[in-house]
């Protein structure tokens, strides 16, 4: 692996490696609890985390970047 293979873009975290945890110790469930407020994960992806491959945690991230979209976080 190169010295440049862990430069990693700003704003990128799901590019590093190992996978940084999207936990901002902010963890508070939405009212219909279906992911947390502060790093938007669901409950399962919270517990599955710890012991889950990158691979799995480039997928949530995936998953995170598309909840981003959908939130309009003017009404929260």
């Amino acid at each position: 692996m190169s010295e440049t293979a862990n430069l990693i873009p700003p704003g990128a975290p799901e590019l590093a490696t190992p996978v940084p945890s999207p936990c901002v110790s902010l963890c508070k469930m939405d009212d219909d609890r279906l992911y947390c407020i502060g790093c938007m994960r669901t409950i399962p992806e919270i517990i599955a985390w710890s012991k889950a491959d990158d691979d799995y945690k480039r997928g949530v991230w995936a998953e995170i970047r598309r909840r981003e979209q959908l939130i309009d976080f003017d009404d929260e």
